[in-house]
């Protein structure tokens, strides 16, 4: 792949993301939507749904395989043979939408075979846009309403902006804060003083992109998550100088037989 098609994949997926983005938004302020369970249990609502036909549609003129939460999964025998493909999320936080919160995302992610190489996450509930990548540095855009493709990509601000917190800023999530994940916070909290750690509850990959930009300096997972969740953001935080591995300290895979990550860890020091 060339520099120019990182930059042409960018511009599409910036695009597919603020459209979905805007839609996610109508829905949100109409009040008016139902939630469904899919098979795992997990919500999703007509906003979900939209998001991703649009995300699949504005993506196609790549040319590339497509593989959303919300759509139909090609059988693994074809997948293993595909050597770039888009990986998505159309609506990242479902939880957080449904009961109005605000940190819920649109997560799309450019996958070179196994790794993946370019990351865009549109926060739509706060109008902020974070891109990066394999050859593009990590950057962030504020206001994007009304704002154009061609502009956030110029005019964005490059990652991390914030270099040496006062605390060691540990994020968690809010769904998933489970007994594993605390009791690892304990043994921070030991180790470096609980005067010395503030821990931050957020939503969706808005976690890694707080990662990114410098305001949190370490993201531990130690619970269920998949690749569609993480693919955009673990571009991001590579692209802003941030170490993303396994538990054990090795290269995460996507394009598995199953979609299903190990516990891993994010931070900007290891």
């Amino acid at each position: 792949m060339t520099h120019n098609n990182i930059y042409e994949y960018l511009y599409l997926a910036v695009n597919a993301a603020l459209k979905a983005g805007s839609k996610i938004m109508e829905v949100f302020r109409s009040d008016n939507f139902e939630v469904e369970q899919k098979m795992d249990l997990s919500p999703v609502t007509i906003a979900d749904k939209a998001a991703s036909k649009i995300i699949e549609e504005l993506l196609s003129s790549s040319g590339l395989p497509y593989l959303s939460e919300e759509e139909i999964f090609s059988p693994y025998d074809d997948r293993k043979n595909w050597d770039l493909f888009w990986c998505v999320d159309p609506l990242d936080g479902t939880k957080e939408f449904i009961r109005k919160g605000h940190d819920f995302t649109v997560n799309i992610a450019l996958i070179d075979r196994n790794k993946p190489i370019l990351g865009v996450v549109y926060l739509p509930a706060f109008d902020s846009i974070y891109f990066g990548g394999k050859s593009i540095t990590a950057r962030k855009y504020e206001q994007v309403k009304n704002a154009s493709v061609s502009n956030i990509i110029k005019n964005s601000i490059q990652l991390p902006f914030f270099q040496n917190n006062e605390k060691f800023v540990m994020v968690g999530s809010h769904s998933h804060l489970n007994a594993e994940t605390k009791a690892y916070f304990e043994t921070v909290f030991e180790e470096k003083g609980s005067g010395n750690v503030e821990i931050l509850i957020r939503g969706s990959s808005l976690k890694m992109c707080l990662i990114a930009e410098g305001s949190a300096d370490y993201y531990p997972r130690l619970s269920h998550i998949m690749e569609w969740d993480i693919a955009a953001g673990h571009a991001i935080c590579e692209a802003a100088g941030c170490k993303v591995t396994d538990w054990n300290g090795n290269q995460l895979i996507y394009n598995k037989p199953d979609f299903y990550m190990p516990w891993f860890k994010i931070g900007r020091i290891q």
